[in-house]
């Protein structure tokens, strides 16, 4: 399995297999903390090979910089069937995260564990906005 994509975005959307991301970033901006961050989405581009057709089972967790969980866990199941005439096929998977609460300024990341593993680790930073003028 590859990671062909790993983002978090404004919004994104997978339309019969076509990945639909708008706004990328790795940082939020708050006047002040704690701080919510309304909505915004992670999105996954996973290529699997034949060899790895079934159900993989994954979770997606949101960490801050002390290794505690600050947003519930994200869990499902990929099914993976490559079609007869490839040898390998892609998965879209599109999480959205409604109320992100951040308590702290500082770094966090996104972990996501495919099959129980530690798959990929996105990071992103809450930062203070500048002052108004």
């Amino acid at each position: 399995m590859d990671i062909e994509a790993f983002l978090l975005c404004d919004a994104a959307t997978d339309q019969n297999g076509k990945l639909n991301v708008l706004g990328a970033f790795d940082t939020i901006l708050a006047r002040q903390v704690p701080t919510t961050h309304p909505a915004c989405a992670v999105a996954l581009r996973i290529r699997f090979s034949r060899i790895e057709e079934g159900q993989h089972p994954f979770r997606i967790c949101v960490i801050d910089e002390d290794g505690a969980e600050v947003f519930p866990k994200l869990e499902g199941t990929i099914s993976v069937r490559v079609p007869a005439k490839s040898d390998s096929t892609v998965v879209n998977v599109v999480a959205n995260l409604q109320g992100l609460k951040l308590q702290n300024y500082g770094k966090y990341r996104i972990d996501l564990a495919i099959d129980g593993r530690q798959t990929a680790s996105l990071p992103f930073i809450l930062a203070q906005a500048p002052p108004h003028n």
